[in-house]
């Protein structure tokens, strides 16, 4: 691989780890501030509410690592499990506005695998 090609990866990961974790940051955030959205998700499926504070502490942990560098690819492994499991919340096919959501949430599992093998290809490992 030219010098010139690898210069960018550096970067690129870094901006990568950044847009993930902002997003899973603002999500932990947005359940803080307003956990009864979430609440009424989890209730909707059976679930207890208080799920919604292991979730925000999920969110929060891996944005934080994500942003440290730190155990990024089972962070980004177990992201993208996350996003899997949760995009069942989203599956309501009359629903147009759910369903984006519903592909939003694999599309971003997709982009966290990717991040995960990016990491480990580029022998960061931690």
């Amino acid at each position: 691989m030219s010098r010139r090609r690898a210069r960018w990866h550096a970067p690129a990961l870094l901006i990568a780890r950044l847009l993930i974790a902002a997003l899973f940051a603002g999500g932990a955030v947005q359940k803080a501030l307003d956990p009864g959205s979430v609440e009424g998700l989890l209730a909707g499926r059976n679930l207890p509410v208080w799920l919604v504070w292991v979730a925000l502490a999920y969110g929060a942990a891996s944005a934080l690592c994500l942003v440290a560098g730190r155990f990024v690819t089972p962070v980004a492994l177990s992201l993208a499990a996350y996003c899997g499991v949760t995009s069942l919340f989203h599956f309501l096919p009359d629903d147009p506005w759910q369903m984006t959501i519903f592909v939003k949430n694999w599309a971003i599992a997709g982009g966290c695998l990717a991040l995960a093998v990016a990491w480990d290809v580029a022998g960061r490992r931690r």
